[in-house]
């Protein structure tokens, strides 16, 4: 028998996960619910740990408030870790905090499942200009992330977004969106203040590719329809389809759904009505970006966005495109990027600095020279890449816990598996972890600024459930009162 299984099998197997977003918590879960844990082979001790002071990761910052699907996922996430069997240990960070070697000496295995929260690069003139943001910063914002600045420079009427996926969609929609309608979602204060006061009147939405070829979804699709005093506009000359489009049409219902929806859109003329909004979400296939200029500063250089290049692209037939020559310019004073996020590098792990995530075969992270690393795991996003729904993490996770369970008899064994041993080493260090029970007090915390938003306003008829707290400092106070 290995010291491994020597050691567990007088004690619970003990289990770190480094991410309690949805891939943190799916991973958690499936791990309880393994038909070896249930049968009784092994008893199994989980850690959550996350960054930041809140749990649910991509759920809570990173997803449009207003976006249908939140509740159902937060609901089910919450069922997961309020059951008691899986600790949750937050304002923890791995690298600063925690070290791999902490890990190693209280913990079994570890599972990485820190995601992906950085935009991916674009190199193309003017990325840099001052206007020129990533669409994971704005985000990061409207969610009311901790770590980022409060305020964002909502100055632009005229706005240029880069990228055809669910992202894309989700900014162009908050940028476009009326304020007061972001009311009854958990948006705090300072978001609705900027947004409110943005003079914006035209977003534009720009794919490289066909109507046929977009990544987003028929949800995110028909979203954009739901904006109060807002028109969608589409341009004729964009709605070309090969024989690759022809096929996915064919065969692919959700591909068929938006092309239909789109194309309805177009024969209903929404920008010719008779009183046309004050707002215009407009929606350009088949461009693809060259440059970004900008306006001459005072000092001589080039100042702030002013406008976007793009080259007219053509399909090939393959669902691909080929570009035709023929350049257009756009009159823009900020420009979003939104074309996929990418995985951060962690310490002493080795990393794809191309592909945005940790080597790894099915989930098993592997070191410089591709070998398996005993004990050390990835899931989600940071394990593939930023591609798919949030349900797609559930088979990631599925597949990594799967090789863990393989592994469980030679797993290198924790140095001090007693559960109170990490808890004792976070106090010695000073750091103000954060728990479950703390999450319910600051879940609790939030939920009554919601109600006493809605009492103040009652004369609005404007009903908010909650209202998100920002501040770190003030998230760790309430929860560790």
């Amino acid at each position: 028998m290995s010291n491994t299984a020597e050691s567990t099998a007088k004690r619970p197997l003990r289990v770190a996960i480094v991410g309690a977003g949805p891939a943190g918590v799916y991973a958690a879960d499936i791990l309880t619910k393994s038909n070896e844990v249930k049968d009784g082979d092994f008893e199994v001790s989980i850690d959550l740990f996350e960054a930041y002071p809140a749990p649910y990761g991509l759920i809570r910052y990173g997803v449009a408030p207003d976006h249908p699907r939140i509740k159902g996922i937060v609901n089910a996430l919450h069922k997961v870790l309020d059951r008691g069997d899986i600790r949750f240990l937050g304002n923890v960070t791995y690298g600063r905090d925690l070290t791999l070697h902490d890990f190693r000496a209280f913990y079994d295995a570890v599972i990485f499942s820190t995601g992906a929260i950085k935009d991916a690069e674009m190199d193309i003139p003017g990325i840099d200009l001052e206007g020129s943001f990533g669409a994971a910063d704005f985000v990061s914002w409207y969610d009311g992330h901790p770590d980022v600045p409060r305020d964002w420079p909502l100055d632009a009427k005229e706005i240029a977004v880069i990228g055809n996926g669910n992202v894309a969609l989700d900014v162009a929609r908050m940028l476009v969106k009326h304020a007061d309608e972001l009311l009854v979602t958990e948006i705090p204060d300072n978001v609705y203040q900027g947004l409110k006061n943005s003079p914006v009147t035209d977003v534009h939405v720009f794919g490289r590719r066909g109507p046929a070829q977009v990544k987003f979804t028929p949800l995110e699709l028909r979203e954009l329809s739901h904006a109060r005093d807002v028109d969608i506009v589409l341009y004729p000359e964009d709605f070309e389809f090969d024989e690759a489009s022809d096929d996915a049409i064919r065969s692919n219902n959700q591909t068929k759904t938006m092309v239909n929806t789109m194309t309805n859109w177009l024969v209903e003329e929404h920008a010719e009505a008779e009183q046309p909004s004050s707002r215009r979400l407009h929606l350009h296939f088949l461009h693809s970006p060259v440059e970004i200029y900008g306006s001459d500063s005072d000092d001589g250089g080039s100042g702030k966005v002013a406008g976007i290049k793009f080259e007219r692209m053509q399909l090939d037939g393959t669902g691909n495109v080929k570009g035709t020559g023929e350049f257009i310019d756009y009159p823009v004073q900020a420009v979003y990027r939104a074309i996929g996020y990418h995985g951060s590098a962690l310490d002493e792990l080795e990393y794809d600095a191309k592909r945005g995530v940790i080597p790894n075969e099915g989930g098993r992270v592997l070191d410089a020279d591709g070998n398996p690393v005993p004990g050390i795991y990835t899931t989600g996003w940071i394990k593939r890449g930023p591609v798919g729904l949030i349900g797609h993490t559930k088979g990631d996770a599925l597949e990594t816990i799967g090789f863990l369970l393989e592994d469980r008899l030679t797993l290198p064994p924790a140095q001090n598996p007693d559960p109170q041993a990490i808890i004792d080493l976070l106090e010695e260090r000073g750091i103000e972890y954060t728990t479950w029970e703390g999450w319910n007090k600051l879940n609790a915390h939030e939920a009554a600024l919601g109600a006493s938003w809605t009492e103040a306003a009652a004369s609005d008829g404007v009903v908010r459930e909650r209202v998100k707290v920002v501040p770190r400092e003030e998230m760790i106070q309430i929860s560790r009162a």
